[in-house]
């Protein structure tokens, strides 16, 4: 039998967890490996919750292990560094994202992808190389390989800079890859929650229209967020009028939902990229696909160069989430409020000043 999480590390660290799939988070004691020589070690003062935190306390993909702690959003103040860190020291601005680890070897390693690495460690559950379990930023401290740790603009709110490190990259990598983000280019985005509002952020070179079921977020997506456009997927006279009209379309809906109308808004040669993950498989009709030579791809995070690049240009062009900060014992409220959309657009963690041993 196995240490209990407790003991298995010598520095002692204090979290919330899931214990099975109910979801439901309680106080978790658990514990960290000390800082070793390429380690950076910091104080977690925020931590967002995204909708993946929800699937999985859940088990909704069925590839949860328990007890799951989740939190792959951190922000927080370096308080210890490793003997052969070079690129941080105590009282940085850090973060750390959906990644921990990975092989360092491979192609993607090699290019800067280790979000494609075959044996990735994500930052919650995850394996570790000492076969012991990743957890996440639900808790009040982190310790990670300085390669893994993204150093955050000082004039990022620490708050607001949170969801930047899956919702930000997660948006920002497929605009960039697949070239959605030069001026001019005409780009939609499916989906106004915690990834779709910070897609329409980072995409504001672009002329973006807000693809949604609810009207009542119009003026929202437009006046608010800047979208220079709003259609609405079940008026079937709005997407009659949009066929044809985009040269891209970056999907962030993680529920069941028809891609046939998406593809039609498509020029010839547009390409839609899912960054979603709905729990049950979408169909793919293959007709639109083929009159217009239209491409359906995905997009998954991206790797910490990238994600360095990203949070410095949320910097520079000052691209915060909007946010609700929420105490750490409100968090199977907020939670349930997640599932039902009722977020304007992402919870964010107070840890450090609300999480508390019980």
């Amino acid at each position: 039998m196995g240490k209990a999480p407790e003991e298995e590390h010598p520095v002692k660290a204090l979290g919330w967890a899931a214990t099975d799939p109910s979801g439901v988070l309680s106080p978790f004691k658990f514990s960290r490996r000390a800082t070793g020589d390429e380690d950076v070690r910091f104080k977690i003062l925020y931590c967002g919750i995204c909708h993946s935190d929800l699937h999985l306390a859940k088990n909704e993909w069925g590839i949860s292990r328990y007890p799951l702690l989740p939190g792959h959003e951190i922000t927080g103040v370096v308080t210890e560094v490793g003997s052969k860190v070079r690129k941080y020291k105590v009282g940085d601005r850090v973060g750390v994202g959906c990644l921990v680890g990975a092989c360092h070897t491979c192609d993607n390693c090699e290019n800067n992808f280790e979000n494609y690495c075959p044996q990735q460690i994500q930052t919650y559950n995850s394996q570790n190389t000492d076969g012991t379990m990743s957890y996440g930023g639900y808790s009040d401290h982190m310790v990670a390989n300085e390669r893994y740790i993204v150093r955050i603009p000082d004039n990022l709110p620490l708050e607001a800079a949170a969801p930047l490190l899956c919702a930000g990259i997660t948006t920002y990598s497929p605009l960039r890859y697949f070239g959605l983000d030069k001026p001019g280019m005409r780009v939609g985005v499916v989906g106004l929650g915690g990834l779709g509002h910070v897609a329409v952020k980072l995409a504001f070179r672009t002329i973006v229209t807000v693809i949604s079921t609810s009207p009542r977020k119009k003026q929202e997506a437009v006046e608010v967020l800047g979208a220079n456009s709003f259609l609405v997927s079940t008026n079937p006279e709005e997407v009659q009028a949009a066929m044809g009209t985009l040269d891209g379309i970056i999907d962030t809906v993680s529920a069941a939902h028809a891609l046939a109308p998406l593809l039609f808004l498509l020029k010839n040669n547009g390409k839609i990229v899912m960054v979603g993950v709905p729990e049950k498989p979408l169909e793919l009709p293959v007709f639109p696909l083929i009159i217009g030579r239209r491409m359906v791809a995905g997009s998954c995070i991206g790797g910490l160069k990238e994600t360095q690049e990203m949070i410095d240009f949320a910097g520079k062009h000052n691209v915060i989430p909007q946010i609700e900060v929420i105490p750490m014992d409100y968090v199977n409220t907020a939670m349930e409020r997640l599932a039902k959309g009722d977020v304007k657009y992402r919870f964010v963690l107070d840890v450090a000043n609300t999480l508390k041993a019980t």
